[in-house]
Parts: structure tokens; sequence; C-alpha cells
């Protein structure tokens, strides 16, 4: 990767749209991840403008001369294979993952069945469209269990339940972000994540990041807005179980097809220290409390180098078609 950075023309890059806001829950921790990306890559000499599709329509894009988009949108409308498809009728390279891995990733229940036919470990779940649903998976399941959208991001509507009680008001906030419930065994252990760059055989794990959340709970406020939890990167695992984490997160990236870079949040099971996928994040944040550019620094890219390398690798599903069939 470092080899790639210093053949970047940014002049070749043309004029670059950071696409960040949107419409999604998630809009306010996208409209800090694109300004941080809007900053770094005009720091680097890139003419790279804000485009907010909450506020302009995407064909703008087209009018306005713009030759690629780093997509620094989260959750739905951004990260789901919505706007992915229309930048692909429109013609215009975009950052990260295509339409079917971006749609397949944003749904966390498609995303388990696929890991788990492939032989990745996930943990086991249930699909619920009621209180009552929610409290017969918790007997299932055991506790605690986690409740969360199946199509949202940033620990949105989750809640950890540890007693039958709380079933149908778990499920009354899941419910609020999607009209699909998970119910998710929880994994006691501990946090970890890790991001990907790269595509296909090329893609490659960068170092993991162990997280101490405040009590085990990290959530939306934990993540983007307090200084109370805590990174650990170089992680402070077994080099072994460092190397086993970036395998499983390489071979989840691959199996769904995804590109660019992504980061997988895994879980490490205390009783015996097995992995466990949970989610993967095919548009993170980059915000000054996000993970891959703090996993990126600690492989010696910089947050400016790391903005670069993506908005180069910018490209079209139909243009790898066609390379593929060449």
């Amino acid at each position: 990767m470092s080899k790639n950075m210093k053949n970047i023309d940014v002049h070749a890059l043309g004029k670059v749209a950071v696409l960040m806001g949107g419409r999604s829950s998630e809009r306010e921790v996208s409209l800090m991840s694109g300004q941080g990306v809007l900053d770094a890559l005009r720091s680097q000499g890139v003419d790279a403008h804000a485009f907010d599709p909450a506020e302009q329509e995407l064909g703008a894009l087209k009018l306005q001369g713009f030759d690629r988009c780093f997509i620094a949108l989260h959750g739905r409308f951004g990260e789901d294979g919505t706007v992915q498809g229309a930048l692909e009728l429109l013609g215009i390279p975009y950052t990260g993952s295509g339409v079917m891995a971006s749609s397949m990733a944003m749904d966390k229940v498609m995303t388990k069945r696929i890991w788990r036919f492939e032989g990745l470990p996930t943990p086991d779940w249930r699909m619920v469209a009621s209180a009552e649903e929610t409290c017969e998976a918790f007997t299932a399941l055991g506790a605690p269990m986690i409740v969360k959208p199946a199509r949202d991001g940033s620990s949105m509507g989750l809640t950890k339940v540890t007693d039958a009680s709380q079933c149908a008001a778990a499920y009354a906030l899941a419910a609020k972000y999607d009209d699909e419930v998970l119910c998710e065994q929880f994994i006691a252990g501990e946090e970890t994540t890790c991001a990907v760059l790269g595509e296909g055989r090329f893609a490659k794990a960068l170092p993991v990041i162990r997280i101490e959340a405040p009590d085990g709970n990290y959530d939306y406020q934990n993540k983007y807005f307090n200084d109370v939890t805590q990174y650990h990167c170089p992680s402070g695992l077994p080099a072994e179980e460092e190397l086993r984490i970036q395998q499983i997160v390489e071979k989840a990236f691959r199996t769904l097809g995804c590109r660019g870079w992504g980061r997988a949040d895994v879980m490490i099971r205390q009783s015996d220290r097995q992995p466990f996928l949970l989610e993967i994040n095919t548009s993170p944040g980059m915000t000054s409390h996000s993970l891959v550019p703090m996993a990126a620094r600690a492989q010696g890219m910089s947050y400016e180098q790391l903005c670069l390398y993506l908005v180069a690798q910018a490209s079209l599903d139909s243009d790898l078609h066609q390379e593929r069939a060449i």
C-alpha cells in the first residue's frame, strides 16, 4: 500500500465529491466523517467538495462535473447499495464496496447466513417480528441476549437483555429503526475490531484493535462522543490470536465480495478464546474517534494518506466486470 501511495497523481483524480450527511439515523456521524475526509483530501491537493444527498439530488453530481466520489455516508441510503447503484447508473466511480456487497453487508441477518454457510463463526440468532417472539428468542438463546435492528449501524436501537421482562421494550426500540429485528446470542469476552483494505486475494487486514468500553457498553455515545472508551492498538493479544482474527476477517470480507475497505467487529469468547464475527461495515466511520484510521496509523499510514489511498481506489462494478471478461 505504501508503494501505491507514492504513485498517486492527485490531479488525475479529478473533481472529487465527498458524500456526507444523507438521510439515515447516522447523519450526524456522517457529517463528522465527511468533514474529516474533505479536509484531508484538500490538504493533499485534491479538488474535493462536500456533497450532501439530503440537500441535492445525486444527479447533480454529473451536472457539476464530478469524476469520482468518496462515500462517507453511514447506514441507510448510503451504505446499503442504494447510493452505489445510483452512482453505477451515473458512471461515477466511488469508494468502497459495490451494490451487492454493500446491500448484503448492511443486512446483518443476510451477512450471518452467508458467513454461517461458509463455516465462519458468528453468534446464534433469531429473527423476530413481535415482543412475544423476542421472549421466545430469549428462552432459546439464553441470557444475556442482544436485540437490535437488522439493518442499521452505530449501535442504534440496540439493547442488551438480561431478563425476560426487558424483551418488549427492547423489541419496541429496535423496531423504531427497522421492521426487521435481530436477536443475537451475547458473547461474553473481549471486544475487538479489524479493518481490511484492498480487494479479492489482495485484501489485507490491518492491525486488530481491542476495545474497552465503560461496563462493556460500547454504545453510540461511547463510540463517537465520549473519551472514556479505551482503544488498544497494538491490541495486546497473543500474536497467534491476532493473526487468527485477521484471517477470519479477511475471509469474511472476501466472502461477501467487499472491496476497497471495510471493518468487522469481532468478539473473543472468554471461556475458550473463540472469535465470533458480529457484523461488517462497508463505509466505516472517519471521525476523530474512528477505528480504521487508528489501525492504519499503527501500520504507518496517516489519516490523510488513508483518505488519498481510498479515493484513488474508487471504481465501478461495471468496470470490474468488463475487466474480468477480457
